[in-house]
């Protein structure tokens, strides 16, 4: 069963030099419990598809079917797809509100939702991206780029997602870090039974992630590559 199909989606950009076409034409699916990659060069377009599946740009045509849900040019994700459907973003440190602490960025989508118990619920999320539950009492400029991550990663596993999309969320880490933060990726899809979609310019990290990939130019897929492909990259 596929957790998202995406066809002939097109994103255009209008500027003063006229349209610019971010996306064109691009089709791709993934199987549910499957990590599939998005990469190629800076501009390419990934980041662009990504934002789409996210909900945060609505200004695509195409056809979209993320969790059995078809998505509509121009209209907010609503019901389950909300909080089924989540983003971590490239940057932890932009991401995250800088005057409050974790436990008020961990708590805010809890509260939206009306849950209880909202305290023991931001510890154990913590735990489970391998953070002390001590670190809900600090600011943001308080932690190390890598805990930031996981402040964000844990945000985002807080609404139970089925489908989880990754927009180089290694890029701005330095490189000791990184593999904590892929490995913990891989261990935290086992364990919630989530599909992933990483974007990356990285193909070292996808080779390493990933089970298929489209390797992007200029806004269009050339190719797609199976794990055999993948394992050349990694």
């Amino acid at each position: 069963m596929m957790a998202l199909t995406v066809a002939n989606l097109r994103v255009d950009f209008a500027g003063k030099g006229g349209t610019f076409s971010a996306v064109r034409g691009v089709d791709f699916a993934v199987a549910e419990g499957e990590t599939f990659g998005l990469v190629g060069p800076s501009g390419c377009g990934k980041s662009t598809v990504l934002r789409v599946l996210a909900g945060l740009n609505r200004t695509w045509s195409g056809q979209i079917t993320a969790l059995g849900q078809t998505l509509v040019p121009g209209q907010a994700m609503t019901g389950t797809l909300r909080s089924a459907v989540q983003m971590v973003f490239q940057d932890p440190y932009a991401s995250l509100h800088p005057r409050h602490r974790v436990a008020r960025i961990l708590g805010e989508p809890l509260v939206v939702r009306r849950e209880t118990a909202i305290p023991d619920k931001v510890a154990d999320i913590l735990v489970q991206v391998g953070l002390s539950p001590a670190l809900a009492l600090r600011y943001p400029h308080q932690l190390s780029g890598g805990q930031r991550q996981r402040i964000a990663i844990a945000r985002a596993l807080l609404l139970k997602p089925r489908l989880l999309l990754l927009d180089e969320p290694t890029s701005a880490l330095d490189t000791s870090v990184q593999a904590g933060i892929l490995n913990l990726l891989v261990d935290l899809k086992q364990r919630f039974g989530m599909t992933l979609v990483l974007v990356s310019h990285d193909p070292g990290v996808i080779g390493h992630m990933c089970e298929r990939a489209a390797q992007m130019a200029a806004g269009r897929i050339e190719d797609i590559l199976d794990r055999s492909a993948l394992a050349a990259l990694a």
